[in-house]
């Protein structure tokens, strides 16, 4: 078990946190929720020890070991693959490498083999002999190639790091488990995989994410944070979102009743206050008055986004026409003979674990990128709004949020333009915001409004969650939902490509393509999600794991 007794954080005059009282126990998992900026991974470093409060103590129970989700990606550069899981035990790595210094002595001494034996002891009883077994089946069921276990960790890629510290952070069956955002950076079959091993994980798990489909299948409980305070639901983040929101309603109904009631009493005194015989009644009148209490109702620090995609032109039947579309990569075949027609009512999904195939497909539909091979032809009717999973290039500049949305606005008024900023929660002296200086949220609420202004009929995304809080997600997955249009689009939020998609598209690791129309669920429980689970050779043919 892990508690928060009366903590207090406070920075300079500002109160992040005020006599917070919180308990997570074992066979528990607590979604930890709240707006951007309330305090979440905050929160995590005082749980973890990382961040002292102000006041107030965190407790574990003696002899309970805790393990933390790592952020700094570089910190294990100069370590293999499988150390640095193993790491996730500081003190079986310890006896690991003590031991191995012992043995490697040439001159070795009875004093040596005494404490040889203790450190082999007190490895036995950590099952330390499983170490590496138990580290490798963490790396594969995450999508870490047995290939790459051996290899440093500067070597591998940014998608690779994250699994791999991942990894770290289950390894040797923690009491404790503390994660920040677990699910950025995974492909599904990754996010799928964690899934089932936080279901079956009988310890306390305290996880911080915003993929709100992650958080109903995994949480027995939502802690929310607001204002300060952390409330705590029994359930996952759907029961929480109904229980607070019929909170709110009943206070207000409640207070409703009670607003009837004194304006009821208040004519009663001022009617009868000056007549004689009425006086004892409005005295009984004013006292039962003074006793009532309206529910102070706070409005949550939550803020929703108005996200609306609005076509300015109807788009015809023919929509996209591919045929045998092909692309290598420094001698990898990325794209390998796609061919497929859209048409006007698709919403296509494109998953699989290959991020580089999704983002190189979006860019040789939008021209950024030639293809070695094939061709395709968008139809006379269509216009193109793209979402690219690397934008930094975009926000490279001096210009201001507002001069920057008016190049891609028809009309060219301030206030017009400012409008769509508005619906993404840019108000005020936010317009004037330099675009160099933004957060990766801000930019990718940037770009979403250049979508929206552009009135185009076809939205091309890819991986457009990323940097968004769960506010901002819920407000995509509603406007993705209505839009009118045709979409193409990648996206590791399970609940946006289940209650979005009607068809799906998986680039293989051979990159041939599954074109199937279906919602993401049936689609997952079909039998072509066993060829997933094969390897392919580079001429495309599956052979047996």
């Amino acid at each position: 078990m892990i508690s928060a007794n009366n903590v207090t954080l406070r920075i300079g005059k500002k109160a992040l946190f005020e006599d917070v009282n919180i308990k997570f126990t074992e066979g528990n998992c607590y979604g930890l929720i709240g707006a951007n900026g309330a305090g979440k991974s905050t929160f995590l470093k005082i749980l973890s020890g990382r961040l002292e409060t102000t006041k107030g103590d965190v407790t574990i129970t003696p002899g309970q070991r805790l393990s933390v989700l790592e952020q700094d990606h570089f910190k294990y550069d100069e370590f293999p693959v499988l150390d640095t899981v193993i790491m996730g035990n500081q003190r079986l790595y310890d006896i690991m490498k003590e031991k191995d210094a012992i043995y490697a002595k040439e001159d070795f001494t009875e004093e040596d083999g005494i404490r040889a034996s203790e450190l082999e002891g007190e490895f036995a009883e950590m099952n330390g002999w499983e170490a590496e077994s138990d580290a490798a089946t963490l790396l594969n069921g995450l999508g870490i190639d047995p290939s790459l276990h051996y290899m440093m960790m500067k070597d591998l890629g940014g998608n690779e790091k994250v699994k791999v510290l991942l990894a770290r952070a289950l390894f040797g069956n923690p009491d404790i488990l503390l994660l920040d955002e677990p699910t950025n950076h995974l492909d599904l079959d990754a996010i799928n995989w964690l899934e089932e091993f936080l279901i079956d994980f009988e310890n306390t798990v305290i996880v911080v994410s915003h993929d709100r489909y992650f958080l109903n299948k995994v949480c027995t409980h939502i802690a929310d944070i607001d204002y300060g305070k952390i409330q705590l639901y029994a359930g996952n983040y759907d029961f929480w979102y109904e229980s607070s929101q019929l909170l709110i309603k009943q206070m207000k109904e409640a207070n409703k009743k009670k607003e009837e009631k004194i304006k009821e009493l208040q004519e009663f005194i001022s009617r009868f206050s000056a007549n004689a015989s009425k006086s004892k009644q409005a005295t009984s009148r004013k006292k039962a008055l003074e006793k009532i209490q309206l529910d102070e109702i706070k409005p949550s620090s939550r803020k929703y986004p108005y996200i609306d995609f609005r076509p300015n032109r109807e788009i015809g039947n023919e929509v996209l026409m591919v045929e045998n579309l092909s692309k290598t990569i420094d001698g990898v075949k990325i794209l390998d003979g796609l061919t497929f027609t859209l048409g006007h009512n698709d919403k296509v999904a494109l998953v699989g674990g290959n991020e580089q195939a999704k983002s190189v497909f979006f860019k040789i539909l939008m021209g950024e990128m030639e293809p070695d091979e094939g061709t395709f032809k968008w139809g006379v009717t269509t216009s193109r709004a793209y979402f690219p999973k690397d934008n930094a290039s975009e926000f490279d500049s001096d210009l201001t949020i507002v001069d920057w949305l008016t190049q891609f606005s028809e009309i060219k008024d301030a206030t017009y333009v400012r409008g769509f900023l508005g619906r993404m929660l840019f108000a005020g002296d936010d317009g004037v915001k330099k675009l160099h200086v933004l957060s990766g949220g801000e930019r990718v609420r940037c770009l979403l409004s250049k979508m929206m202004i552009s009135g185009a009929n076809i939205l091309l995304l890819d991986e457009p969650t990323d940097h968004l809080d769960m506010e901002a997600i819920t407000a995509l997955n509603n406007g993705l939902i209505k839009f009118p249009g045709v979409l193409l689009f990648s996206s590791r939020d399970h609940q946006i490509v289940q209650t979005t998609a009607n068809r799906i598209m998986e680039i293989l690791p051979n990159g041939k393509l599954i074109d199937k129309i279906t919602s993401y669920d049936e689609y997952l429980e079909s039998d072509e999600m066993a060829r997933k689970r094969q390897v392919y050779t580079a001429e495309g043919k599956p052979e047996d794991n």
